[in-house]
């Protein structure tokens, strides 16, 4: 048996057909609505003195590629809670993510 899926946009606006995802950025948020060419035409138009005015960010980096700085602190703590948590017996490796049920008993016990 054949199946054909037909995928349908709705204008965000006003309701109807839609006609393209427009996608724009504001105070650090990035956004996509549904327009029909008309309503997203008036976006445009709307945006236009703000982006002629405006200068070109540069890209960021996404948060799942970038890394966050781990601190000589943090180091230290997640040294003392496998140190704990092998003296508890609790499977916990070397290297990579403490499991956050580790972590809670730590701190319960601290």
């Amino acid at each position: 048996m054949a199946q054909q899926v037909q995928v349908l946009y709705v204008d965000d606006l006003d309701g109807g057909a839609a006609e393209e995802t427009v996608s724009f950025s504001l105070d650090g948020r990035s956004y996509e609505i549904d327009l029909n060419s008309g309503n997203a035409e008036s976006l445009r138009k709307a945006l236009a003195p703000f982006v002629e005015s405006a200068r070109k960010a540069p890209r960021r980096k996404s948060a799942a590629v970038s890394r966050p700085k781990t601190r000589s602190g943090d180091r230290e703590r997640t040294a003392a809670i496998r140190a704990w948590a092998k003296q508890q017996g609790k499977p916990v490796n070397d290297r990579g993510r403490i499991p956050a049920s580790i972590i809670a008993e730590y701190d319960a016990a601290h």
